[in-house]
């Protein structure tokens, strides 16, 4: 297949098996979900969502959170990994959001980014998935399988967010950023595929004998 072909046979055989895509973190609102995409790094999605419901238990907003003392939200999130950073982050966010934003989340990438604990990627998360704002934030799976599928040259996860964006409709991007998640989780997990298994990579390299190496982001 030359490239456009595989794009839009990626970005077809991704709608045909996940026409919806709900969100995978449970949240409420853009605070929640930004406190919960800000746990969900080098942690899973799952463990996420068991400790939230605590967390959210003791402060759900950024007024009463900016109020909680570190180590009462380190206590509670520790089973994510990265306590320390993370409670920190999540208490000196939430006084960031009331004194600068009057407790709202800024529906502005820059702003995000301007957050303790929120890279590009979880400010990218946050304004596809809670403002519906076209981005494609890559994590190690979306970086995995668009080298396996000749989308980018995957030098980095940076490269890889262009090459993505350049590829696909702006229309596309928050919905193929969780397709493709999914489908990495499902079809073509690290360990599951080497790029001569499942049914995306066979079908875009029919002639691969050999794993595709893939760089790490």
């Amino acid at each position: 297949m030359l490239k456009k072909e595989r794009v839009e046979y990626i970005q077809n055989k991704l709608q045909s098996l996940y026409p919806t895509q709900p969100i995978p973190l449970d949240h409420k609102d853009p605070y929640t979900l930004l406190v919960a995409v800000l746990l969900s790094a080098q942690c899973t999605d799952e463990r996420v969502n068991q400790v939230t419901p605590a967390l959210f238990k003791l402060a759900d907003n950024p007024f009463d959170m900016a109020k909680k003392k570190v180590d009462d939200i380190k206590a509670i999130i520790r089973p994510c990994g990265l306590s320390p950073k993370k409670s920190k982050a999540i208490k000196v966010l939430s006084e960031m959001l009331v004194e600068h934003y009057d407790g709202e989340v800024p529906a502005d990438m820059d702003a995000l980014e301007e957050l303790p604990g929120v890279g590009h990627k979880t400010a990218s998360v946050v304004m596809s998935q809670a403002f519906g704002v076209p981005a494609f934030p890559v994590d190690t799976h979306i970086h995995r399988l668009a080298q396996r599928w000749g989308l980018t040259s995957g030098k980095n996860v940076t490269q890889t967010e262009k090459d993505l964006k350049r590829l696909f409709p702006e229309k596309k991007w928050n919905a193929l950023h969780l397709q493709i998640i999914y489908y990495g989780r499902e079809y073509c997990s690290a360990r599951g595929c080497d790029g001569t298994v499942c049914e995306i990579c066979t079908q875009c390299y029919p002639n691969r004998k050999n794993p595709k190496k893939t760089k790490k982001p």
